[in-house]
């Protein structure tokens, strides 16, 4: 009959579709597993490079006045050799004057093109006015963001590794407001993930850090070799980690050096942010995903293989939110009719089917359920037991809660990532929480 042959042939996508995902999802499982592994530290340098930080500010207000301070007046580093630097772009409110008073040296940044209202053209605009100091020039670039925070030891340890020829870093990813509520726990814990798994696994195994976003310590040298801030899109911060990537540079892991920033305390920032993320990284994952792979076969470099693995997982958000629940519904309520419902069959037989329905409910519910509490809960107790201070969190206590619902975040996440990657790129403007 023509039902049986569909259910067949749908039956054969959907193997294929699993294992595609589950490629990826082994390469995650094994971060997890191997987290173990001693962390990589760089060699304490008397050598001190001098260290721009760099801000971009559009009507940041409420928050920048501090972030400066906590810069300036944060770092257990030598005075002199560091300053922040604010962009101060198409602001309409006091972000400037807030940011010279703390200490910043300001830009002013204008622009009237609706499609560069983006933190790829102030970060431009900074990284070109820095690189154009001559008399005793900037070394090393730090890009922050207006919310974000630093702990003590930030510039001596990128400092470390720049000294030992570390030309682009990422940081570890903290949370100021990680106990608000439990938004704002789930967030921290998914992008601690990133930090306490993904990299120093990494690291240790010799493939390239996902430098991106808060934090990321590029040394002038490298900029200048490159062409200075090369970026167009929402997604610039993963933008410049591809291009350099396809430059032949390598990003690396900076354990101990630890950036706080505010985390969405709703589920309407929580979407806007992943909405954000996700139309964004499709976006820029069209011109670059196949440049990567071919340069992976032509090179072998694992970092260029195993970067297209992770961010495939923007595509598998659709599988796993329309194609899944779809598929699975048909595929029960198929078997069940054929099983019970005295359905025509030439091809299979209804014991056949009847075996098959409740092989699916056992055997894939026993893997759904795994998946759920490996991802789920253990990885999110093993963050709280090892991480909570470096989390942002005073004590452990505070996150259980976080813990317990983790998994249930996660379907958010995913959901949330699913509608970005459907959505086209749009750059809003992130809520700050400033109490």
């Amino acid at each position: 009959m023509w039902h049986e042959y569909l259910f067949r042939v749908l039956s054969i996508v959907n193997y294929a579709i699993l294992i595609v995902i589950a490629i990826p999802l082994l390469v995650q499982i094994c971060y997890v597993l191997f987290c173990f592994v001693k962390k990589k530290t760089w060699p304490k340098s008397e050598k001190k490079a001098k260290i721009a930080y760099l801000i971009p500010a559009n009507n940041e207000a409420a928050v920048i006045e501090g972030t400066v301070k906590n810069i300036l007046e944060g770092q257990d580093y030598p005075r002199d050799k560091f300053e922040v630097f604010v962009v101060a772009d198409n602001c309409t409110d006091d972000t400037a004057a807030l940011a010279e008073r703390a200490g910043a040296k300001v830009l002013i940044h204008n622009d009237a093109d609706p499609a560069h209202h983006m933190a790829a053209y102030p970060l431009r605009y900074g990284i070109d006015h820095i690189l154009s100091i001559e008399d005793d020039p900037y070394e090393i670039i730090i890009r922050v963001d207006a919310d974000n925070h630093l702990n003590a030891e930030y510039s001596s340890l990128m400092n470390d590794a720049y000294q030992s020829g570390v030309d682009l870093a990422r940081p570890y990813e903290g949370a100021k407001n990680a106990a608000q509520n439990f938004f704002t726990k789930a967030c921290t814990m998914f992008y601690v993930f990133e930090s306490r798994y993904g990299s120093r696994v990494r690291e240790r195994l010799g493939l390239a850090a996902h430098v991106n976003g808060s934090g990321a310590m590029m040394s002038a040298r490298m900029l200048k070799a490159t062409g200075g801030y090369d970026c167009v899109t929402i997604s610039e911060d993963a933008e410049y980690y591809f291009n350099r990537l396809l430059d032949g540079y390598k990003g690396h892991f900076v354990e101990d050096a630890v950036v706080s920033e505010d985390m969405p305390s709703s589920l309407k920032d929580t979407y806007n942010r992943n909405k954000r993320i996700g139309s964004g990284s499709v976006s820029l994952l069209k011109p670059k995903f196949s440049k990567l792979l071919k340069k992976f076969f032509a090179t072998g470099d694992l970092s260029c293989l195993e970067i297209c693995m992770t961010y495939s997982f923007l595509f598998f958000t659709v599988l796993l939110c329309v194609w899944f629940p779809l598929y699975y519904i048909y595929h029960f309520t198929y078997l069940a009719f054929a099983a019970y419902g005295g359905m025509q069959l030439s091809l299979f037989t209804a014991a056949w089917c009847q075996s098959l329905l409740w092989n699916t409910l056992i055997v894939g519910g026993s893997i759904l359920i795994g998946l759920f509490v490996f991802f789920g809960y253990v990885q999110a107790l093993f963050l709280v037991i090892t991480d909570y201070k470096k989390i942002g969190a005073k004590k452990r206590s505070e996150l259980i809660g976080a813990v317990l619902w983790f998994p249930f975040f996660l379907i958010v996440y995913s959901v949330t990532i699913c509608m970005g990657t459907m959505s086209k790129p749009t750059w809003g403007k992130a809520k700050r929480n400033t109490k």
